[in-house]
């Protein structure tokens, strides 16, 4: 039984006959056409899409709405991207990653405050 949402009542319905493939943490994942990386990852099981900076708790998707960025993933070798708001497109490379930056705090890292 998939996992994934077909009809949106917001976002819509997904064409199921539109299916890519993208890899995450370089394993290869299908996907459909227009869909968030968020429920392409959550349709094919995976959980975690990475670990709290601090602790190395494993994170994943919290709000799926954009707010929380708990959902930051790299995509296309860009870090800190938002799983829940970038749509997955065809051959899109995504992983995990490691630490990423909290920038208020390592701003005052780096500055002494």
């Amino acid at each position: 039984m998939s996992q994934r949402i077909i009809n949106h009542p917001v976002l819509g319905t997904l064409d199921e006959s539109q299916s890519i493939t993208f890899t995450f943490n370089d394993a290869e994942y299908k996907a459909l056409q227009d869909e968030s990386i968020a429920a392409a990852l959550l349709a094919n099981g995976i959980r975690t899409l990475r670990h709290h900076e601090e602790s190395g708790s494993p994170r994943g998707i919290y709000c799926n709405i954009g707010h929380c960025f708990e959902c930051r993933v790299t995509v296309d070798g860009v870090p800190g991207e938002r799983a829940c708001l970038t749509p997955i497109t065809q051959g899109m490379k995504v992983s995990s990653g490691g630490k990423l930056r909290t920038d208020v705090r390592d701003w005052r890292a780096n500055h002494g405050k």
